[in-house]
Order: C-alpha cells, then sequence, then structure tokens
C-alpha cells in the first residue's frame, strides 16, 4: 500500500469532507476495491475516517479533522501552481510530475481550485533557444533516481574537443540553469559539475554513498558559477562599436560586458565604447568576429592580433 497514495485520500478527504470509494478511485486513478482498503487503511490508523450507510453515505472525515498538508493561503496555493504548472511538461519525470498536480489541485479547497488551475496554466516554458532544436534530456530521469537514492553512477561522457569517456560519479544533485541541466557530483577527484546534455549510457554501479554533511547544493552551486565566471573574464579587451550594437553584445557576453566610460558613447559619435571578457584572447576575438567590421578592438593588441588572424583565416579559405 504506496504512503503517497493513502496521503493523497486524506488531502481529497479534507478537501470534500464526504467521498465514496467510487468516487475516490476516480480522482486516484485507482481500482474501487483500492480506495475503499485505502480508506479502511487509514480508518485503522487512527484517523476519525468512517463509513456511512445508506442513500448519500460514503467515506467521511469526522470531526474538523484536518492535516496541514493542504493549510495554504489562496496566495499561496496561486504561487505553488504557478510555479509547478509550466515545471510539470519539463521536470525530469514530467508525467509524474503532471499526475501529481492533478492530484493536489482535485486535494485543494474549492474556494481557490478554480485559481489555482488557471495559474497553472498561465505559464508555458519554452526551453528550446529561438532557432535551437528541443534538448532531449533521457538521462534527467534516471540521474534523479539516483541523486535520491545515493547510487552511484557510470555514464559516457563527452568532454571539448575529446571522444566520450566513461566516468563514474556519486550524484549530489541536478541544476537547471537556463534550460541547461547540469549534475553535481563527487568523484575520486573531487567535485565535479556534468553537462547533462554531454552524459549518456547513464546506469547504476550498483555502489551507495553518502552525501557529505552539511551539503548545501544551492551554496555549492554558487561556488560553480562564481569559479567559471571568473575564469571566463581573464582576458578583457576594450571595444568601440555603434551604439546600436552595444544591447547585442551586452547579450552577448552576459556580466562580461560594461560600458567603458560614463556612459555608452564617450566620444559623442553615435559609437559605444564597451568593455568585453572571456576566458582567452582567443575567445573574445571569437566572439566579436561576427559582427566584422563594425568592430574597433582598441586594447589589447592580443585580442587584435586574434581577430586579424580570425579574418585573414576567412579571407583564405573562402578566396575564390
Amino acid at each position: 500500500m504506496r504512503a503517497d497514495r493513502l496521503v493523497a485520500a486524506l488531502l481529497v478527504l479534507q478537501a470534500r469532507g464526504r467521498v465514496t470509494a467510487a468516487s475516490l478511485a476516480a480522482e486516484l486513478e485507482v481500482s474501487v476495491a483500492t480506495a475503499r482498503r485505502d480508506l479502511e487503511a487509514l480508518s485503522a490508523a487512527g484517523l476519525p475516517v468512517y463509513p456511512q450507510a445508506g442513500r448519500g453515505g460514503g467515506w467521511q472525515l469526522l470531526g474538523g479533522a484536518r492535516t496541514d498538508l493542504t493549510g495554504l493561503t489562496a496566495p499561496e496555493a496561486r504561487a505553488l501552481f504557478l510555479l509547478l504548472g509550466p515545471a510539470s511538461g519539463s521536470a525530469p519525470a514530467a508525467p509524474d510530475s503532471r499526475a501529481a498536480l492533478r492530484k493536489l489541485l482535485r486535494a485543494l479547497p474549492g474556494t481557490f481550485r478554480a485559481e489555482a488551475a488557471a495559474a497553472a496554466e498561465a505559464v508555458v516554458v519554452d526551453p528550446a533557444g529561438w532557432g535551437e532544436r528541443a534538448r532531449d534530456r533521457p538521462e534527467l530521469a534516471p540521474l534523479l533516481d539516483a541523486v535520491v537514492g545515493r547510487r552511484e553512477v557510470a555514464f559516457d561522457y563527452a568532454g571539448r574537443g575529446g571522444p566520450p569517456a566513461r566516468r563514474r560519479a556519486q550524484p549530489w544533485g541536478l541544476v537547471d540553469k537556463d534550460g541547461t541541466w547540469y549534475l553535481v557530483a563527487g568523484t575520486a577527484r573531487g567535485r565535479r559539475t556534468f553537462r547533462v546534455d554531454r552524459m549518456g549510457a547513464v546506469a547504476p554501479t550498483g555502489e551507495v554513498f553518502e552525501r557529505p554533511d552539511g551539503l548545501d547544493l544551492p551554496g555549492v552551486w554558487e561556488e560553480v558559477v562564481g569559479e567559471l565566471e571568473r575564469r571566463r573574464s581573464l582576458v578583457g579587451a576594450r571595444v568601440r562599436v555603434p551604439a546600436r550594437l552595444a544591447p547585442v553584445l551586452r547579450d552577448r557576453f552576459g556580466r562580461h560586458c560594461e560600458a567603458a566610460g560614463p556612459d555608452d558613447d564617450p566620444d559623442g559619435d553615435g559609437r559605444a565604447v564597451l568593455r568585453v571578457a572571456a576566458h582567452t584572447a582567443r575567445s573574445v576575438a571569437e566572439q566579436l568576429a561576427g559582427f566584422g567590421g563594425a568592430v574597433e578592438v582598441l586594447e589589447p593588441a592580443a585580442v587584435r592580433a586574434e581577430l586579424a588572424a580570425i579574418g585573414a583565416e576567412l579571407v583564405e579559405r573562402n578566396r575564390g
């Protein structure tokens, strides 16, 4: 007998006050016999759940008994379903998430059930960027199982510029950053972060592990982001571009693009001077190359040289 189903049955009783085995079976998507056994189990556990015979009978939660599982205010319920609605379509266990969403909705007091349902349908999350294919994430579900069960996994991992290699890791948690999923894990070489879309053939090794004492996943992720952002800003450059391109460069470089002076047009000629940064001079140049002659690198010389080299390579490769 599943504990989650018993909790769901209790929530329905709390919201309705009285139910029949048939109506509860329809709510929980189980057989009538299973629903009846669940109601009997709640009663046997000491909860004030009693059958009432005759016309209009059924099972009733007596004495105003309540569980605080749905002790939500209307704004709290709306906020919960605003979050769960879009998440139920993109989460690692999307079918289970949608089923849980339906059951929670049915268990809410009728006074704000309609508002919660509207909130759940009010937001759509499309994780694919413009012009991108939707990312297939078949490894998310087994990774989530491994995180919850604290089971070590083995997997193929394709690093940058190399063939996939077999790895082993102890999954600590999953992070969704702007539509890209990452696994934060412990390995023989210490903490590592893996992009889920580069992982394949995830399988449990049969080994279990204990999470580090006091592990704070949000804190760990903040450290990961800080380390990566520091590496991405090792080489800076001052560039001059038409002012209309300044917002485009900000989108391209993110937090590593800022005004190089008191405003974005210090020369007063419709051009902006910005400071951009990346992990190498080549990387800065590669991100600027797509803007062609609209970009002038003022400094350093290393980035100017890399940008000139990219231009020469393009000319040579595409010479008629």
